[in-house]
């Protein structure tokens, strides 16, 4: 038996494509995104504008795969929300939630598990299970659009941050990111959304040519190939001569600041000579860089670095006049960094299963 499309994965042309074949008129698209993106309803009968045979058609052909809720951890200070969801085959990915003062911002997977081995990431520690299809991307920012929505609020910005490397999946995290500023899909504003990779070079350049105004963010971490390697093993295939050469491709094409997110390990990377070495690559692009005190894994030894050795390396990054802020560390309470919850999960499973 052949499994249903989801409707998710399906943009515009192509649902207007199915509904011309089953000879209904343009429009009838027009307002099944309605349905789906701005009143986002999880029911094809709770499309009460269209025709109940339609209804009754798109419930036959195709399926809502929305994610469910296998696991939930709010901070102490409730200001950060992670969820566990299960996908329509069982598989698991997490998004995260964070409310800031004039801000919700939401933290969505593009894979499930990751390939890229990051040292200190548990969803790298995990390894790769498969892609996610556009359409569970999509799924994840109308979860969380759903339930601010019942609190009278909405997502103001989306961040494409968490389990898996958007560009390795790069066609589906191009579908999503389409239909989610689509003006009548989801509509968030392009400047709003926020791409982060390891330092996927093609895929870097690849994405200057989109046309798109959303934000990049590479995840650097070190400022020389020998460390980098050690902390991000795709350095070795995209050692940072070949990263920066894609920046400055994408700089030239696109005259859009590039972040650099730099997680501060203590004597590791948060060294006064890392931080020239990064004053040094950063002199004179469109950059900006994100500090972060490290979020600890089980499976990393490495702690967040200290207030005085965080102070030593902004101090050369003002005197070399890179602009760089240091984030507050959000959900450590929670385990909020990637990958921490079903990686939680998976563990107790397996030990009550024992």
């Amino acid at each position: 038996m052949t499994e249903k499309p989801d409707l998710y994965d399906w943009d515009l042309p192509t649902l207007e494509a199915h509904l011309a074949a089953w000879g209904q008129p343009a429009y009838r698209a027009r307002q099944i995104w309605d349905w789906l993106y701005r009143q986002l309803v999880t029911d094809f009968d709770a499309m009460t504008s269209l025709p109940k045979a339609l209804r009754e058609q798109l419930a036959a052909a195709t399926t809502l795969a929305a994610p469910q809720v296998l696991s939930r951890q709010e901070s102490l200070d409730g200001e950060t929300r992670k969820d566990l969801l299960a996908l329509a085959d069982g598989e698991q990915v997490e998004v995260v939630l964070m409310h800031y003062i004039e801000r919700r911002s939401a933290c969505l997977s593009t894979q499930v598990g990751c390939a890229m081995g990051c040292a200190f990431c548990a969803t790298g520690q995990m390894g790769f299970t498969r892609n996610l299809s556009s359409g569970e991307i999509v799924a994840q920012a109308l979860h969380l659009q759903r339930e601010l929505r019942a609190r009278g609020e909405s997502l103001s910005n989306i961040v494409l941050m968490g389990m898996g490397e958007p560009l390795l999946n790069y066609d589906a995290t191009l579908a999503a990111i389409r239909r989610l500023v689509h003006p009548q899909g989801f509509g968030m504003g392009q400047r709003r959304i926020t791409l982060s990779t390891v330092g996927i070079a093609p895929g870097i350049r690849r994405l200057a040519e989109e046309s798109l105004q959303i934000n990049l963010a590479i995840s650097l971490h070190a400022a020389t190939d020998a460390l980098r390697q050690q902390l991000l093993p795709v350095s070795r295939k995209y050692p940072l001569e070949a990263l920066f050469e894609a920046v400055a491709a994408y700089l030239q094409a696109t005259n859009r600041r590039v972040t650099f997110e730099w997680v501060l390990i203590h004597e590791v990377n948060d060294t006064v000579e890392q931080a020239e070495a990064l004053a040094a690559r950063l002199s004179g692009l469109l950059a900006h860089v994100n500090l972060i005190p490290l979020n600890p894994t089980e499976g990393f030894e490495g702690r967040p670095s200290s207030p005085e050795r965080i102070a030593a390396f902004t101090a050369v990054l003002e005197r070399r006049h890179i602009a760089h802020t240091v984030r507050v560390r959000r959900g450590g309470d929670i385990r909020a960094g990637c990958g921490q919850l079903r990686r939680r999960t998976q563990q107790a499973a397996a030990k009550s299963g024992s």
